[in-house]
């Protein structure tokens, strides 16, 4: 039996694979039917086999055997682009498509309670559109995988100085359903992030309903879109050392991970770090616990986080924005940490572009050391695609380009506009492509935005319902827009 003919064959591209111990070359890929890549290599793709037949009479094999049959899938010619994979954010928070430009000069605490006021005007269709938005828009922009934060399903603000929060609402159960609803419907693939809500009561109720969420992710989401469930990590929010207990009863029942949001920010900062204690003594440092930030960590916190095989999710413009401070990146490498790389909110990075991601984190881990070598390009792509997807535990299925992972990749123009010469594949694409050369954006080699241009059903209503519900939970709130 000849292999089947590829659904997709790229050619003529500069392939950027991010496999470890490969280099960029000159060539092809091909795709099969399921979304997964078949093959790939230098030069041009191999003639597709000739089907065998056995009514071929004597004397005809000789003709019938040179020739080739004709591929029967679609041919992208990437005509020099540059083909690599599609980013993955480790640390997103989609539902915050709304809400960019908000609190301009505030720090974490001031800017997520103004989120938070916000939001508490938003209900189940509200969330749905917010999220869908976000997801289209992470697509549009060569985001292709998520680690998804779903906004809890209790409405509360933290207060800082008395180290509680204040609860306003709990919401029904159908709000974080259909966050979920959003993301598979966008085609985004997602790692979701589920709070375990200790808030509920009796505390027993809280364990019932994130069970409850974990089983709609597994019900209700595909499997080639699905990329697991993990908790939430809240402790930073939380007044009661229970709460990290809490959170590692939920990892443990499930056997899934957890991303903490953790010494992000410098204000309280003697606060957070007594907390680091909190998850120590709850056992949930191990493979598969993250910290999200990880911006000030003592030496000790850092070491031991290591030692533990915990990683940490680095957003780099996020924290720009807030003012958070910058993570030694650098330190984290050396100790083995494994590292990802977020967008985080819409509402904190503002345009979701990865390629700025990476040059603010490069450029701010190069001003700090003082050493314009110590974060390369490719180094940096590394982490926000396949590093990424290490951290996260999904590098079995995305996170570069290689036979049997999904075939998730942009085509990236450096001539249009045209970047100039390329003296450094890694250092073209990383330093001087960006938005305006990514040209297409493929999910399961299947093309989903072409020129920043969403080619969902749903994009242009999309749009038209976050504008609109976001005016009206403003008003519901008392905030109001510009325009």
């Amino acid at each position: 039996m000849p292999a089947p003919s590829p659904a997709l064959t790229i050619v003529n591209a500069v392939i950027i694979t991010m496999a470890d111990g490969a280099e960029w070359f000159r060539g092809w890929m091909t795709v099969g039917d399921d979304g997964r890549i078949t093959g790939l290599g230098a030069g041009e793709p191999p003639e597709p086999p000739q089907a065998e037949t056995s009514d071929a009479v004597e004397g005809d094999t000789a003709a019938a055997a040179g020739t080739s049959a004709a591929p029967t899938g679609e041919v992208l010619d990437a005509n020099g682009a540059f083909v690599a994979p599609g980013f993955i954010s480790a640390h997103s928070h989609i539902f915050t498509s709304g809400m960019r430009g908000m609190t301009p000069g505030d720090n974490l605490y001031g800017w997520v309670g103004e989120q938070s006021t916000f939001i508490s005007g938003a209900g189940e269709d509200d969330i749905y559109w917010f999220t869908l938005h976000g997801c289209l828009d992470f697509i549009g922009n060569g985001i292709t995988s998520a680690y998804n934060f779903t906004d809890s399903r209790i409405v509360g603000r933290y207060d800082a100085a008395t180290d509680r929060r204040e609860i306003f609402d709990v919401r029904s159960e159908r709000y974080l359903q259909r966050q979920v609803d959003a993301a598979r419907h966008s085609g985004l693939r997602v790692l979701t992030s589920i709070r375990l809500d200790s808030e509920f009561q009796p505390p027993e109720q809280a364990f019932e309903v994130f069970a409850d969420a974990v089983a709609y992710v597994e019900q209700n989401v595909p499997t080639e879109l699905n990329l697991g469930t993990s908790v939430f990590g809240a402790v930073q929010w939380s007044e009661s050392e229970q709460a990290a207990r809490d959170e590692v009863r939920a990892m443990d029942a499930h056997g899934i991970g957890n991303q903490a949001h953790f010494l992000e920010t410098s204000e309280a900062l003697d606060q957070q770090r007594e907390k680091f204690r909190w998850y120590e003594e709850a056992g949930a440092l191990r493979d598969g616990f993250l910290f999200g930030h990880f911006v000030h960590p003592d030496t000790s916190m850092a070491e031991k986080a290591a030692s533990s095989g915990s990683g940490m999710v680095w957003q780099p413009t996020s924290n720009g924005r807030l003012g958070s401070g910058v993570a030694d990146i650098v330190r984290y490498r050396d100790l083995g940490m494994p590292i990802g790389v977020g967008l985080d909110d819409q509402s904190c990075t503002d345009i979701s572009d990865p390629f700025q991601n990476m040059r603010i984190g490069m450029y701010t881990q190069r001003a700090v050391h003082q050493n314009a070598s110590v974060l390369m390009p490719r180094d940096m792509l590394r982490m926000h695609t396949l590093g990424s997807a290490e951290a996260l535990g999904v590098a079995d299925r995305v996170g570069s380009l290689e036979v049997g992972k999904f075939a998730d990749f942009v085509v990236v123009n450096p001539s249009s506009p045209d970047t100039g010469p390329v003296w450094d594949v890694y250092a073209s694409y990383a330093f001087a492509c960006g938005l305006r050369n990514l040209e297409k954006v493929y999910i399961g080699g299947v093309l989903v935005s072409q020129n920043g241009v969403s080619v969902h059903p749903h994009a242009t209503s999309a749009s038209a319902h976050l504008h609109d519900r976001v005016r009206a939970a403003a008003a519901r709130t008392g905030l109001s827009l510009a325009w």
